[in-house]
Parts: C-alpha cells; sequence; structure tokens
C-alpha cells in the first residue's frame, strides 16, 4: 500500500512461520483475494526482520514459536525501526501469554491459526485500515487474564500470580475530557461508529479525536491504545470471572 492511500491500493504481506504448509495454506488463501499480495515469506524471526525492512509489506502475519529469534522479538525489532507494517501475532490458543506478549512489543492484533480464510482476510484488512481492533472481545479477555495475575508474558513482566502495578502516564494529562472518554471507549472495544451512538458524535468526528488520542500517546493504533490503558491502570481488570 506504500504512495497509494486508495481503497484500490494492494496491501503487501509478509508471511511468517517456520511451518512451510502454514504458510502455503495462508498465501493461497491470502492471494485469492483481490488488493493482497504476499511479497515475502521467512521462517524464522531473524529473516522477518530482514524482510520487513527490505520489503516494507503493509502487514505481517507472525508466529510466536520459531527457532533463532521468536515472533516476539522480531515484532519488537519490527517496531523500534519504525516500520509502517502493521503486525498480526498468530497463535494455536485464544488465551496465549505469547500472544500477550507480543501486543506489548508492539503487535496489532493476534489470532489463532485455524481462523476461518474468510476471517483471516477480514482481519488482514481491518488491522491495515487502523481503525478497527481484531476480535476486539477475544483481545480484551487476553489482556484481563494477563493483565490481571500480573503476567507480562514470556518475556517480562511480574512473576504469575503478583499483580503488576500500573504505571501513570503523564502524558494522559494531555487529552482533553472527551479524549480521556474515547479512549475508555477503545480501550472497551467499541468501534468507531459504537464510540459515535455512545457520545452522540458523528463517526469523522470520532476518528479525528482517535488520530489525536494516538498522535498524543504515540500509540501505533487502537490495539496499543488498549494495552496502554491496561498498562496504566486507565482501564481496571474486572472480575476474576470474566
Amino acid at each position: 500500500m506504500r504512495g497509494d492511500d486508495s481503497a484500490e491500493a494492494t496491501l503487501r504481506l509478509l508471511l511468517v512461520d517456520d511451518q512451510p504448509l502454514l504458510r502455503m495454506g495462508f498465501r493461497l488463501v491470502l492471494e485469492s483475494e483481490d488488493g493482497l499480495e504476499v511479497v515475502g515469506e521467512a521462517g524464522n524471526g531473524d529473516e522477518a526482520v530482514r524482510l520487513a525492512r527490505s520489503l516494507e509489506p503493509d502487514v505481517v502475519l507472525m508466529d510466536v514459536r520459531m527457532p533463532t529469534m521468536d515472533g516476539i522479538e522480531a515484532t519488537r525489532r519490527i517496531v523500534a525501526e519504525h516500520s509502517r507494517a502493521k503486525i498480526i501475532i498468530l497463535t494455536t490458543f485464544d488465551l496465549d501469554e505469547y500472544a500477550f506478549a507480543g501486543l506489548q512489543a508492539g503487535a496489532s492484533a493476534f489470532l489463532l491459526k485455524d481462523v476461518a480464510p474468510a476471517e483471516l482476510v477480514h482481519a488482514v484488512r481491518l488491522v491495515a485500515s487502523g481503525d478497527a481492533v481484531v476480535s476486539p472481545r477475544v483481545t480484551q479477555r487476553l489482556l484481563e487474564t494477563y493483565v490481571r495475575n500480573g503476567q507480562g508474558g514470556p518475556t517480562g513482566g511480574a512473576s504469575a500470580g503478583t499483580p503488576a502495578a500500573p504505571v501513570p502516564d503523564p502524558l494522559l494529562k494531555e487529552l482533553t475530557p472527551r479524549e480521556l472518554e474515547v479512549l475508555r471507549a477503545i480501550c472497551e472495544g467499541l468501534s468507531n461508529a459504537e464510540i459515535a451512538h455512545r457520545f452522540f458524535l458523528s463517526e469523522a468526528t470520532v476518528k479525528s479525536h482517535v488520530r489525536r488520542i494516538l498522535t498524543k500517546l504515540h500509540l501505533r493504533d487502537r490495539v496499543q491504545a488498549v494495552v496502554y490503558g491496561y498498562e496504566t491502570g486507565l482501564i481496571i481488570p474486572s472480575n476474576p470471572d470474566y
């Protein structure tokens, strides 16, 4: 999608997984759709970082458990290089500590590896747009589970069972009262349409609020805003039986 912001622009995709058959299956599904092109494949995180740098994909589908370099570290490095690529973590289980760590590292969403073809395509388009969170309720459940338990995933955080203390961020003071309301709604997993309905705003106004929030807080996208909300204590995990 480089150099062209039109709806017709082709999305450039990078597939990262140490299982060639899985990559092949994803490639067949994705390239059967108009406007999607798989520009590269990698079998480990090190290759993923190198190819993300040279190919400049719009979306990276990233496995987490791989040899040489895992997907979490690869995600962290791609994000650190200020890549425009949005990263989708691929995982086997919906409540996966590695998926949580991937979101902390800067991924925009996660998907189960047995995702239905139509859902895979829809997720890629949503993440590329930057306007929605993939499976918001599942993402919220994942975040609540690990934030409540103080588990930072396999790469950091408090030990299991020891709740991590929220870290207040002075940048929150830069937000207006309305922007704080919108941020909390984003953290609930609400879409722009749902936020507009709640606060009696137009969707265009909501989009403007979202853009300003992400800019002020130096966040890549909406799912990073959700991670931010939990880590800073803006959103408190619900009851343990969530």
